[in-house]
């Protein structure tokens, strides 16, 4: 009798879910004796790390599980009626007319060959049957319902054409466009800036109230749940092992996971020395004990402690992009991505640039760095102007000195290299060796420094998660053995566990070898915790350069309050001592 109540009071039902991979290794069970139910106009937030069988259980109700995956057990209702046993056609009728998706990214879940009004008008005709005309227009208000300014012009544009906020207000729309009664949300805020992110939850809080749709939220951002979640299922490799109110589980939660979880939240309202780790997961990764850098290689050239001056210095950069070229001058249209920049950054310093997208920081990175050749002003490196180098050969042994750290590690390392091989390039590129046997000595050091271990070194980037291919980053950043090191955004996609093993690993690599580092981030607790100084920018401009303290406690700017508003107001468990 219950079973046949629940059915049909709950919008969505899953009871005794089971999903396994086939392998050669055995059957992988990603999630077992699963039970949740979502209600109408409700948000049910399902919180977990990598690998927790988050995403399988959004797949799975939509009928989108990639083989080998399957469902091997359980049942899923959707307003009383079984639908997991569906066939291919039936299930078809479901997804998108009754049951949404918003994927993660935007950009590959966007046709980049089909215009917008395309792809909208498409989706819109495959579920309801109107006219062309009828669905244009439906397509123009679904996005102005998501807060695209000039609806009716930009429905024309191609995806390349918005930026990564208004991809996922057209992702929205799309996954809203034949008005569903329950919309499954897989990381939808990951890549995006605090204004945008708050932009974007708002917008699906108001959706669920007004239309009275059911949402599953899929997350590992503790801060997006708390602010938009009216219930919490906690997820622990393929088990929810808590599930209440989100007030509940966020002031008292009962599991050690939970509590262990929540506590690793970078803290938005005070200072720590280290990140706190998960400890219950039992393959946190920690540097081997007694790894003494003074006498290592990496430390042989230490930044000095007593040095004065300035390491890196912009003095008015300025960076133009032509945007539509022409044998006209008059006809050419520019963008100014940085505009009169200035900044300078002390050895042994954390300076930490934060904004929108759009604003800027990953620009100045990369003129830094020498990727860009700026159009205007300087920039001094140890005092030399790096826009006065003209060859590569003068501009190389700076070059060597400062590394940079890419946001997504996927992309950034070769997926056709082992990682001794990744790692080793540099030391051979930039001589630092003297033999292949010592190159091939650094490369191991390098993998205990980062924690991975000499294991590490013959496997491929893709045979490790994404905290380890990060560390991998780290490594070989770390073996030129650099002054200045350029984080961009290093961990705005790892969940939050491996994101507090990575920066903490970053904060003793700094302090031990004194490095001086720029830190891009547009995570406001992770600044407050790894940065001495920081930098706000908007629309290419720098408008506040303050301690990072007196910035988070004593804001100048009225963009800088604008921020600090938006940022998430986490106020959830803290184990003891925390």
């Amino acid at each position: 009798m219950m079973k046949a109540d629940t059915h049909h009071t709950s919008l969505l039902a899953i009871e005794g879910m089971r999903v396994e991979f086939a392998s050669r290794r055995g059957h992988v069970v990603a999630v077992e004796k699963l039970d949740i139910a979502v209600e109408p106009g409700e948000i049910l937030g399902v919180v977990g790390e990598s690998g927790a069988g988050k995403s399988t259980i959004g797949n799975a109700v939509i009928g989108l599980l990639e083989p080998p995956g399957e469902m091997t057990g359980g049942e899923i209702f959707l307003k009383g009626v079984r639908i997991d046993n569906l066939d291919d056609a039936g299930k078809r009728k479901i997804r998108g007319k009754r049951i949404g998706m918003i994927f993660q990214d935007p950009l590959t879940s966007l046709d980049p060959l089909q215009t917008i009004e395309r792809q909208l008008v498409d989706t819109i005709q495959q579920h309801i049957q109107v006219a062309e005309a009828e669905a244009r227009k439906r397509a123009v208000s679904l996005l102005d319902q998501v807060g695209i300014p000039d609806p009716g012009v930009r429905i024309a544009q191609y995806p390349h054409q918005f930026s990564g906020g208004m991809r996922q207000r057209v992702v929205i729309a799309l996954a809203l466009c034949a008005d569903p009664e329950l919309v499954i949300a897989d990381e939808p805020t990951t890549a995006l800036d605090v204004s945008v992110q708050a932009q974007i939850l708002d917008l699906m809080k108001s959706l669920c109230r007004e239309r009275n749709v059911g949402m599953i939220l899929i997350t590992h951002d503790m801060g997006v749940i708390s602010e938009t979640a009216d219930r919490v299922a906690v997820m622990y490799r393929g088990r929810v092992v808590e599930t209440g109110t989100t007030r509940q589980i966020m002031s008292k939660p009962k599991h050690d996971y939970t509590k262990s979880l929540i506590s690793a939240v970078p803290r938005p309202d005070k200072r720590l020395e280290r990140f706190p780790l998960v400890t219950y997961i039992e393959d946190a990764q920690e540097r081997p004990e007694g790894l003494d850098l003074a006498t290592h290689w990496l430390g042989k050239v230490r930044g000095d402690k007593t040095e004065t001056g300035n390491l890196v210095e912009l003095e008015n950069a300025h960076m133009r992009f032509i945007t539509r070229h022409s044998l006209f001058p008059s006809k050419r249209l520019y963008l100014d991505a940085v505009k009169d920049v200035s900044f300078a950054i002390k050895p042994g310093e954390v300076f930490g640039l934060v904004g929108e997208s759009g604003s800027g920081k990953s620009t100045i990175a990369r003129m830094i760095t020498g990727i860009y050749r700026p159009t205007g002003g300087a920039i001094n490196f140890a005092g030399t102007d790096l826009t006065r180098l003209t060859s590569r050969a003068a501009a190389s042994p700076y070059r060597r000195q400062m590394q940079m750290i890419f946001q997504d590690p996927f992309s950034s390392l070769n997926p056709r290299m082992r990682v001794e091989d990744i790692i080793e390039e540099p030391i051979h590129f930039h001589r630092m060796a003297a033999s292949k046997d010592e190159a091939r000595q650094i490369m191991h050091d390098l993998l205990d420094v980062v924690g991975l271990g000499k294991q590490a070194a013959r496997k491929f980037p893709h045979e490790f998660s994404g905290g380890q291919r990060q560390r991998i980053s780290i490594a070989r950043a770390l073996a030129t053995r650099p002054r200045f090191l350029i984080c961009d955004e290093p961990t705005s996609a790892l969940d939050v566990s491996i994101q507090a093993q990575v920066l903490n690993l970053l904060k003793d690599l700094q302090q031990e070898l004194h490095l001086t580092m720029l830190f891009i981030s547009h995570d406001l607790p992770v600044i407050r915790q790894i940065c001495d100084r920081v930098g706000v920018m908007r629309h290419g401009q720098l408008l506040e350069v303050a301690a990072t303290e007196t910035l988070f406690k004593k804001p100048q700017n009225d963009y800088s309050r604008h921020l600090l508003k938006l940022m998430p107001k986490f106020r959830g468990f803290r184990l003891p001592n925390i």
